[in-house]
């Protein structure tokens, strides 16, 4: 599987590193509901992976609910009829995952307002502050 990144080269991850195995379905699906197994449930396991230590460690600190405590991403896939979409559907998920983890966010740099945006902000309050006084009781 090939996951493609922005920042990065593509991210190779060997079929052999994920687990994917059909699962009977929940839910309605009429006559076929006992008889076909059309879900996937998909296991990548991140610490036995051959993914670069940086994106294990940013997998690894995810607060999703698909990873387990033991470093397991599982993906249920359950969506489609038949298997080979559901099949295709859990590793664009796990495609996704990975994908996230590799978008690195860019340094925030504290800042302040510049003299202009002081100056207009000091002057709406002026502005604001008069037309509120004009709304009292008029005193005779």
């Amino acid at each position: 599987m090939i996951v493609k990144t922005h920042q990065f080269s593509d991210i190779i991850i060997p079929d052999n590193e994920i687990e994917i195995s059909a699962i009977r379905s929940q839910g309605s699906g009429g006559q076929n509901v006992n008889k076909v197994s059309s879900a996937i449930h998909l296991r990548f396991d991140i610490k036995a992976s051959t993914l670069p230590e940086f994106f294990k460690q940013r997998l690894l600190a995810l607060s999703d609910k698909r990873i387990s405590k033991e470093g397991v991403i599982i993906i249920k896939a359950q969506q489609y009829r038949t298997q080979e979409k559901n099949r295709s559907d859990a590793v664009q998920r796990l495609a996704d995952i990975i994908t996230s983890v590799t978008l690195v966010p860019k340094v925030r740099r504290a800042t302040r307002p510049g003299k202009g945006a002081r100056k207009r902000r000091l002057d709406d309050k002026a502005k604001r502050s008069k037309t509120k006084a004009l709304r009292g009781k008029i005193v005779d």
